[in-house]
């Protein structure tokens, strides 16, 4: 078969988890989906993608020309930071400023804990080598850079082995000159060396945040670099041509080029593909308002969506660094299946943050682990069985299960069923506590929303965790253990971009402004040639962020035109009363209005999410019937305790089903757990949708 672009037709997404890699593809001349879940690769993960591909396109009879779109989403620069698995890396920055990156914001991680160390700086002291210069804080040359002591720099970090270099010079964001002089040079006289600037990757005051931020970029940029690589030849060698796209925290997919500049940007890959898919599958199906819920093995993340719109933010702690990129605001906590149970010096059981990972995974999965995790005591619980997992493909222990459960049952005096039971109960408050962080400690009520369960382990611990905040609807969607996969595939192209100009709300400030707008219209087209994006498609999102004269925080406002013009402002300002007056209880429209940073996001929609719209419509409305169970088991319930509980295949509940609990539903991807007092339908888009039967 000729590889024609004509005759590429298959659509797909990969997620790597910490625990499995889910696949998808969808093939758009049959207008059919595939699905696949592979163990995670720890030691590569590129290697479980690349084999799960071959495994993909082997079951559907095709080539890899025929590949049209791939789309990926990894937590590789999330676990290196964690990890502290990163190469050393060195900063030149300006006299006098080597030290911020430790004396930080002077807050303590714990107020009351003296002896917390503070967060590793990445660039280690003597790696942090000063040069003299200074730029005024509107990028005025104060002091020219002293080249010989560039140089020295230079061959310092060169001699220390440092494999990637920050430059961090101040107020940047105002002149990038010294900057990209520093560039320049390094790029001359050591090529090999892996280097970014703070102005190209967060051209923005503060310089905590934006060294830190640069810093946190610098080290990541040879790990991405060789993973990239490694998955673009394993492409190439299974005749996939065209390049994959990488998810970003902000819920865009880009190439690998943009990438490989600002690994920084895709902290929350996979955690922002299931929020992107959760989105748009809510506002297909008219739910527009949920919080996310997508558990997996390691962590559970969740988000707010509010009218169809995932909540953003523009700064994240990472490690313990203030990582300033625009993103989803996805909370996360170390809660998942493969969350290891213990008990600490007091003789309280705890579950989690550690977790037994992909290798060796939990007890029943018998690799090598012992320790419980939430995976054993579901299967002790009998809320899992042990053929459930992949379809019956990856079998697990009961016996090794409950093996690992006693070693914490032991020391606590508790039977096994009991200790499984705590387990289970301890993790459901911990995630419960997470939903509080993105709703009540919002400002939202989660009873208004929806719970969206998903991920391999969200729907077994849904609805129990939705009872706790008194959250009436839950929604498992037809794949939940591959939701985020799917999100992949109808994520668009976008990039966030943006730029501090401190001046005064005035005219006098409007020339100012207007360069300033047109410095970001300037990125955005050059950044869609680098996409490869018609400039035609592109979708300008504009904000200004303003405060009071004085004030230390910001307030963003939309702004819609490239330019500004005098009423422009003045309708920016009011905006600006009216906003503050709503967050904060007071305006004061007579103290001056300051302008601080211009923000532009550019965002190219994808063409198959239209194709994929058309594949996921509604059904056909369907009678009413009560589907028969596949098998009968004991499961426990907090409620009931062991009760005998039936056991439907997904597979087999068409649209206008109905059921009550309790109940278990299996499928290749996800086991869904409906405990008594819930009732279950199947809509139209084939959900399941899970209710208090006392309304």
């Amino acid at each position: 078969m000729s590889e024609t672009s004509a005759q590429r037709h298959l659509w797909i997404g990969v997620d790597t988890g910490g625990t499995f890699t889910d696949l998808v593809v969808f093939d758009s001349d049959l207008s059919a989906f595939a699905y696949l879940k592979v163990p995670t690769s720890s030691d590569d993960p590129s290697r479980a993608i690349l084999d799960g591909v071959a495994q993909l396109l082997g079951d559907a009879d095709s080539r890899g020309g025929e590949v049209a779109f791939l789309s990926h989403g990894t937590t590789l620069g999330t676990n290196a930071l964690l990890e502290g698995r990163l190469p050393q890396t060195g900063m030149i920055t300006t006299r006098g400023f080597r030290d911020v990156l430790e004396i930080a914001r002077q807050r303590r991680p714990h107020l009351f804990n003296l002896r917390m160390p503070k967060s590793d700086p990445i660039a280690p002291r003597n790696s942090r080598i000063e040069v003299t210069e200074r730029l005024s804080e509107v990028g005025a040359v104060v002091q020219a850079l002293a080249v010989v002591e560039v140089e020295e720099a230079i061959t310092e970090l060169k001699s220390q082995g440092c494999e990637s270099v920050a430059i961090c010079l101040l107020h940047s964001y105002a002149n990038p000159q010294h900057e990209q002089q520093v560039r320049a040079m390094i790029e001359a006289q050591w090529p090999q060396v892996y280097v970014c600037t703070s102005n190209e990757v967060l051209c923005e005051m503060r310089e905590f945040e934006r060294f830190a931020t640069t810093v946190v970029n610098a080290s990541l940029l040879p790990v991405m670099d060789r993973y990239l690589d490694h998955l673009e030849r394993g492409l190439r060698e299974r005749e996939v041509a065209v390049e994959p796209r990488i998810m970003q925290s902000n819920g865009g997919a880009v190439a690998p080029l943009s990438v490989r500049q600002l690994p920084v940007n895709t902290f929350f890959s996979g955690p922002a593909a299931g929020v992107i898919g959760a989105a748009r599958l809510g506002r297909r199906s008219n739910s527009p308002d949920l919080i996310t819920f997508d558990m997996g093995g390691t962590s559970t993340d969740v988000c707010l969506i509010d009218d169809g719109e995932p909540a953003m933010h523009n700064e994240r702690q990472i490690a313990g660094l203030p990582v300033r990129i625009r993103t989803i605001d996805i909370h996360t906590v170390g809660a998942g299946g493969g969350s290891i149970a213990w008990v600490d010096a007091g003789g309280l059981l705890k579950v989690g943050p550690r977790s037994a990972g992909a290798v060796p995974g939990p007890a029943a999965y018998d690799r090598g682990g012992v320790e419980p995790t939430v995976t054993d005591a579901n299967l002790v619980l009998g809320r899992l069985a042990p053929s459930d997992l992949l379809g019956g493909r990856m079998h697990c222990s009961i016996e090794h299960a409950a093996a690992a459960v006693d070693r914490v049952a032991a020391p606590l005096g508790l039977d096994r069923l009991s200790a499984a039971a705590g387990i289970v109960q301890i993790v459901n408050v911990n995630m419960m506590g997470a939903l509080r962080v993105v709703s009540v400690e919002r400002g939202q009520d989660p009873r208004d929303f929806a719970l969206l369960a998903f991920g391999g382990a969200g729907p077994l611990h849904g609805v129990e965790v939705a009872q706790q905040l008194g959250i009436k609807r839950v929604i498992i969607p037809g794949h939940p253990g591959l939701l985020s996969a799917l999100g992949l595939l109808e994520a668009d192209a976008r990039t966030d971009l943006s730029l501090t100009r401190i001046v005064e709300a005035k005219a006098e400030s409007l020339p100012a402004l207007t360069e300033g707008l047109r410095e970001l219209a300037q990125r955005s087209a050059a950044w869609l040639v680098q996409e490869g994006l018609r400039d035609a498609n592109a979708v300008v999102e504009r904000v200004i962020d303003m405060r009071y004269l004085g004030q230390s925080f910001e307030i963003g406002i939309a702004h819609s035109t490239e330019s500004l013009h005098g009423p422009d402002l003045a309708a920016l300002v009011e905006h600006f009363h009216t906003q503050h007056e709503a967050l904060n209880g007071y305006a004061s429209r007579e103290h001056p209005v300051e302008v601080v940073t211009l923000r532009c996001a550019v965002v190219v929609p994808r063409g198959l999410s239209a194709a994929l719209a058309a594949r996921q419509t509604a059904a056909p409305h369907r009678s009413v019937h009560h589907p028969r169970a596949m098998a009968q088991r004991e499961v426990w319930f907090e409620s009931t305790g062991l009760v005998d509980t039936p056991v439907y295949d997904r597979t087999a509940l068409a649209p206008g089903a109905r059921f009550e609990g309790p109940a278990i539903v299996a499928q290749m991807d996800a086991t869904s757990l409906i405990p008594p007092g819930y009732e279950v339908y199947v809509n139209e888009f084939a959900h399941l949708v899970v209710e208090s039967s006392d309304g």
